[in-house]
């Protein structure tokens, strides 16, 4: 039994498609391949320990930190990588541009009829680190070239065109803006910390399009009007109407909406539709992350 949410079904090519979107678990108790719907709660996970006969465990987004600790033992959990990359790319090319240009200062003003006419930065010859060297960092690199940008790619370890996270230090202080685009895991959660802000210069702008606890956000707001924020993930995500960081000075939010565009749908499509052919001949699965 191949399990699917009602909104991917059209998109994907493959027969006897069970439709479940939450609910009474019954009717997908046989389960042997499943993908969960995007951006569901816990419950989507929590579901997996009642398919005794799961096998995979396909999930519709490049994140999966989520899923890890509902994953029950031998079942595959595959990520979505590559489904992404263009949408967030494009996402984080908006978020710099908003908070450089003042975009979202201008919306603020219009129903107050305010003409705020000024000189504000541009994104062209920004030094700009795009923190994370995968799919979505890369795609972000490729779009940064026609802004005429000086763009650095930071990965988990060097290698040709790739510096190392090792080098961060020497790096934050000469860069103009730092997008975070790497996964959440032990080794980048909480890694934007105040030592990591310190380093960054004054006016400097920090982007988040990867996941809200790999920066910490106590150290957002501590340096909130001296940097620049524009984040599409926080922590805690959602943020609470109450919060702090809604109102923090020279911040930027947007409700992680990176992925979540028209060009999901057909995308996670053909990523299923691969992936279901692939587990059904017993060829190797793309994207595993468990195994």
């Amino acid at each position: 039994m191949i399990v699917v949410p009602a909104e991917m079904a059209p998109f994907i090519d493959v027969a006897d498609l069970t439709i479940w979107d939450g609910g009474d678990v019954a009717p997908i108790r046989q389960a042997r391949f499943y993908l969960p719907s995007y951006m569901a709660g816990e419950w989507a996970f929590e579901v997996m320990r009642d398919l005794a006969d799961l096998e995979v465990c396909q999930l519709p987004t490049a994140g999966y930190e989520h899923a890890l600790a509902h994953l029950p033992p031998g079942v595959t959990l595959c990520n979505a990588a590559g489904v992404h990359d263009a949408s967030t790319a494009e996402l984080a090319v908006g978020l710099m541009l908003t908070s450089l240009r003042r975009l979202d200062d201008m919306a603020r003003g219009m129903p107050r009829g305010e003409f705020l006419h000024d000189r504000f930065d541009a994104l062209a010859d920004k030094r700009v680190l795009v923190v994370g060297a995968g799919g979505i960092g890369q795609a972000l690199a490729r779009r940064l070239e026609g802004f005429e940008c000086d763009v650095i790619l930071v990965g988990r370890t060097a290698r040709e065109g790739v510096r190392a996270r090792a080098d961060l230090d020497d790096l934050l202080p000469e860069a103009d803006v730092v997008v975070l685009a790497l996964p959440l895991d032990d080794s980048s959660r909480g890694m934007v910390d105040a030592r990591f802000l310190s380093r960054m210069h004054d006016g400097a702008l920090l982007v988040n399009v990867a996941r809200g606890g790999i920066a910490d956000t106590h150290a957002i707001l501590a340096e909130a009007g001296r940097l620049r924020f524009a984040l599409d993930v926080t922590d805690p995500e959602p943020l609470p109407v109450e919060h702090p960081l809604w109102r923090a000075p020279g911040v930027f939010i947007t409700p992680h909406v990176g992925g979540n565009t028209t060009a999901f749908l057909p995308r996670i499509g053909r990523l299923v539709t691969d992936q279901v052919r692939r587990w059904q001949s017993g060829a190797p699965l793309s994207n595993v992350i468990v195994s």
